[in-house]
């Protein structure tokens, strides 16, 4: 737990300090007064946790020094994390493969939202638990995709199937599930392309992938997962209703976290779409995906450390 915390509070370190600069100032004095409250709204608004979560926030905590005057910025940021804890709950994905053989996951959206570095952190995760990974390089639009995960596979030593520069990504996705079937592998993961969400020829390729890869198992993929890039805050919660709507999401991937101070976008996604967030990206390494932790992150977002 303690380290699995600690990436969560490394990788959120810059929004960290944000906020407890905020607790710190509104509550510095005696009294909670309005422009004090305005203040704290604004570090929790510029996060992007969204109206409903900060009014929650707010609320929860003007409650609080209502009935203790004495209250400090600590105890603030404790009320800030249980609240977002409980908006949270029922937001950790929990994995469960091994009801096929072998397993599917796809993961899908938008250009630069971290698909092929995550593909290849996912899978050297499972590698690392002990099954057996063969990675689908479907995104065969970006020029640089093919050599990008080739050198992510040699690095972490995980199988890779893969074609040229402007391959039909279905292809390869069928053949990716072919070899693992073949091979005795456990879990694909399928790489694929990044697409505008608002673009519809490029969904309909997304939807050819679906179909091509339910000729070899009709269940599959098993789980298809969305990954957000978390520093681009609420516009994400828009990209993540659209992809739901043409290929259905199963969970979430959110990476990028150690790089923004717009880290709530997820909470947003999540009260939206009610889809379980299965990894963060809280860094470059190959263990910087982690599962996500509701308490984990919420008690990070607020430094909240000496319990755990």
């Amino acid at each position: 737990m303690r380290g699995l915390f600690r990436k969560f509070k490394e990788g959120l370190k810059k929004q960290t300090p944000t906020f407890q600069k905020a607790f710190d100032s509104v509550f510095s004095g005696a009294k909670l007064d309005q422009d004090a409250l305005e203040q704290l709204e604004e570090a929790l608004y510029t996060a992007d946790f969204g109206v409903e979560t900060v009014e929650e926030i707010i609320d929860e905590i003007k409650a609080a020094y209502k009935a203790d005057k004495d209250m400090r910025g600590q105890d603030a940021a404790r009320i800030g994390a249980t609240v977002l804890a409980r908006v949270l709950e029922g937001a950790e994905g929990k994995v469960e493969l091994g009801n096929h053989n072998p397993e599917v996951i796809a993961l899908i959206g938008v250009n630069g939202s971290g698909k092929t570095t995550t593909s290849a952190k996912l899978g050297y995760l499972y590698q690392n638990d002990g099954r057996s990974v063969l990675l689908g390089a479907c995104d065969t639009f970006r020029a640089a995709a093919n050599e990008q995960i080739k050198s992510w596979s040699e690095r972490l030593g995980i199988e890779l199937v893969a074609s040229q520069h402007g391959a039909d990504s279905a292809a390869v996705a069928f053949d990716s599930y072919a070899a693992a079937k073949s091979r005795g592998r456990d879990l694909v993961i399928l790489d694929t392309a990044g697409r505008l969400h608002t673009k519809t020829n490029l969904m309909k390729e997304l939807e050819k992938l679906d179909r091509v890869i339910k000729k070899q198992d009709p269940s599959a993929p098993h789980h298809s997962w969305l990954v957000v890039d978390g520093s681009l805050g609420s516009n994400s919660i828009e990209q993540a209703r659209v992809f739901h709507k043409s290929f259905p999401l199963t969970g979430l991937i959110i990476t990028k976290l150690d790089g923004t101070s717009r880290g709530g976008a997820l909470v947003g996604i999540y009260r939206e779409l009610k889809l379980p967030i299965y990894f963060v990206g809280l860094g470059e390494q190959p263990d910087d995906l982690q599962p996500f932790s509701a308490t984990n992150y919420a008690n990070a977002i607020f430094g909240i450390s000496d319990d755990l």
